[in-house]
């Protein structure tokens, strides 16, 4: 199993299984073993980036939840939820994927759905952050 090391400040402990040909990482806040894909890979550094960086508890992550959009159903890969007020939504891609404007629009359009103050576009080496004011995204660079 090779995965490349993204680009967070700290490593994380995760904690992997394998079954027969198939790795898995085991799942915080879904408390289950879940296929390790790159995009996983990506997702997984989000969630512990949330709990251990951001202190926050595996109740206030929300995990692939579906989402109606245009009558097509969608699927969000990572919210971060303030007393349930949805505050950061995190669109995790494997790290061979170049991040570009097709995908921003991707995360943009399901925030209108959902409503965060904050999105996050990222291949674990690149990060793309922004503020919705109401009106327009506002972009900065990703601080940890």
């Amino acid at each position: 199993m090779e995965f490349p090391k993204l680009n967070f400040s700290r490593t994380y402990d995760f904690k992997f299984r394998k079954d027969k040909d198939k790795f898995f990482i085991y799942d915080l806040p879904r408390k289950s073993w879940i296929i390790l894909t790159p995009e996983e890979w990506v997702r997984q550094h989000w969630i512990h980036y949330f709990l251990e960086n951001k202190g926050k508890n595996t109740s206030s992550l929300i995990i692939e939840k579906k989402i109606e959009l245009l009558g097509l159903t969608k699927r969000i890969d990572l919210l971060v939820t303030e007393k349930t007020h949805p505050i950061t939504l995190v669109e995790c891609k494997a790290p061979h994927i170049k991040l570009n404007e097709k995908s921003f629009e991707q995360i943009a359009r399901y925030n209108i759905q959902i409503g965060a103050k904050e999105i996050i576009l990222s291949n674990g080496l690149q990060h793309i952050f922004a503020r919705w004011d109401g009106i327009e995204y506002h972009f900065s660079p990703f601080i940890e």
